[in-house]
């Protein structure tokens, strides 16, 4: 029986990619010039930490931050910035957590989308992912189809497709 997985998955390396890509450009840019502007990743607690002086250069390295991550295919909407705080040398400090997996809420939205669209398949929820089944690969693709249009805070791929 075909079936796929609807999971959200991030490529460690290319994250890795647009944070070196990120650092490079606030080394080259004017207005960085004589600051001490850090972005660091943290692979193991998919943490992104961003140390700037001040507001102003906050605001641009997440538009770096965000811009590199498109350039790397990579969606910004896994990206969840939490609250500003301060730093002991009077600067700006923001966590960058990289969402992975579909949570509980999401994964019953995607199932309840897919029961309520009517096509003859099969939704079920594993593991922070969703697998759907179906007798027809055409259903399949349109119920991919359905899922990509809905309106969720995190990114969707497809895998594991077997016919």
């Amino acid at each position: 029986m075909p079936s796929f997985d609807a999971v959200n998955e991030i490529d460690l390396q290319e994250v890795d990619n647009a944070i070196n890509n990120t650092m490079k450009e606030i080394r080259t840019r004017y207005d960085f010039r004589d600051s001490k502007a850090e972005v660091s990743f943290n692979r193991k607690t998919k943490l992104i930490t961003v140390d700037v002086e001040d507001n102003m250069k906050l605001k641009a390295v997440r538009e770096m931050l965000v811009s590199n991550f498109i350039k790397r295919k990579l969606s910004p909407k896994s990206m969840e910035f939490k609250d500003e705080e301060g730093t002991s040398h009077g600067g700006i400090r923001q966590m960058v957590v990289l969402r992975e997996g579909i949570d509980k809420e999401n994964a019953k939205k995607i199932v309840k989308r897919v029961k309520d669209s009517k096509i003859k398949v099969q939704a079920a929820i594993h593991d922070g992912k969703v697998r759907v089944t179906g007798k027809k690969i055409d259903d399949l693709q349109e119920v991919m189809n359905l899922i990509r249009s809905a309106d969720l805070e995190l990114p969707i791929q497809f895998n594991n497709m077997k016919s």
